[in-house]
């Protein structure tokens, strides 16, 4: 038999001849040679019975109108199921789930102090002056509201067209 360019793995151990003082007879040397021979022959039939299922089978889906892509796309849905009925999945995601939890219960609980730490601010005396200050700076530069610009001008020099009554004060 000749196994010239097949893809046979070989244990170097195996290859190699066996040494003399072993204890094998020169016929039970012989009688695992052609064991050898005839396993050696079996795997040779078998990759070419391989090959012509696998070419065959490639037919048959190509008749079928089923692509290489539509194999991996179920491959891939196939693997994503196991995944996701696997116990670490599971585990993963409960955690995951908690945490996502506690993270959603802290981010409130910090807008909430946040909240409250602006409105005491919004209520401090130091703000009402603050926020005294620019009413009295708005009214100044906008005018009182009936008409009486005071003595500033717009910033555009026109004096006669009146600022929109959106400002952001």
């Amino acid at each position: 038999m000749d196994t010239a360019g097949q893809d046979v793995p070989v244990d170097a151990a195996a290859a190699a001849p066996a040494p003399a003082g072993e204890g094998l007879t020169e016929a039970e040397e012989e009688e695992l040679r052609a064991e050898l021979a005839k396993v050696e022959e079996e795997i040779v039939t078998l990759r070419q019975v391989l090959a012509a299922k696998e070419r065959h089978c490639g037919e048959l889906k190509r008749k079928l109108g089923l692509s290489a892509l539509e194999g991996l796309k179920q491959n891939l849905s196939r693997s994503w199921h196991d995944v996701q009925v696997s116990n670490a999945y599971k585990r993963t995601q409960e955690t995951l789930s908690q945490a996502g939890q506690k993270t959603s219960a802290a981010l409130s609980t910090v807008g909430s102090a946040i909240s409250r730490k602006l409105g005491d601010v919004r209520n401090s005396a130091t703000f009402k002056s603050f926020e005294d200050r620019v009413g009295t700076i708005k009214s100044k530069v906008v005018g009182d509201g009936e008409g009486g610009r005071d003595s500033l001008r717009s910033p555009t020099g026109s004096g006669d067209r009146p600022l929109p009554e959106h400002t952001p004060f």
